[in-house]
């Protein structure tokens, strides 16, 4: 995956690298955590995110399918339990 930027001037006008996918699952998962509920047996998020992102994360296996009418998605159990998706780990002072 590569990002591309040209706002900006000077020598920043330009910006073009490459994007390391699982780091940016992490984030996205800690960004959903944050909106984490429990249902009667799982944990589930709002559907807050474009659609892209929620299918990048189902063809992961992170998520149940985002594509049904429910506006929350059910986390998988591993995801729920790996350190490596904290919203703590990102976002605490």
């Amino acid at each position: 995956m590569r990002f591309s930027s040209s706002a900006g001037c000077g020598l920043l006008s330009r910006l073009v690298f490459e994007i390391n996918e699982q780091n940016v699952d992490a984030i996205l998962l800690a960004l959903l955590y944050l909106t984490t509920f429990q249902d009667n047996v799982s944990f589930r998020a709002w559907k807050s995110h474009s659609w892209d992102v929620l299918d990048h994360l189902h063809a992961n296996g992170y998520i149940d399918d985002p594509r049904t009418k429910a506006k929350s998605v059910l986390f998988k159990n591993e995801v729920c339990s790996d350190p490596k998706f904290s919203s703590k780990k990102h976002f605490a002072k």
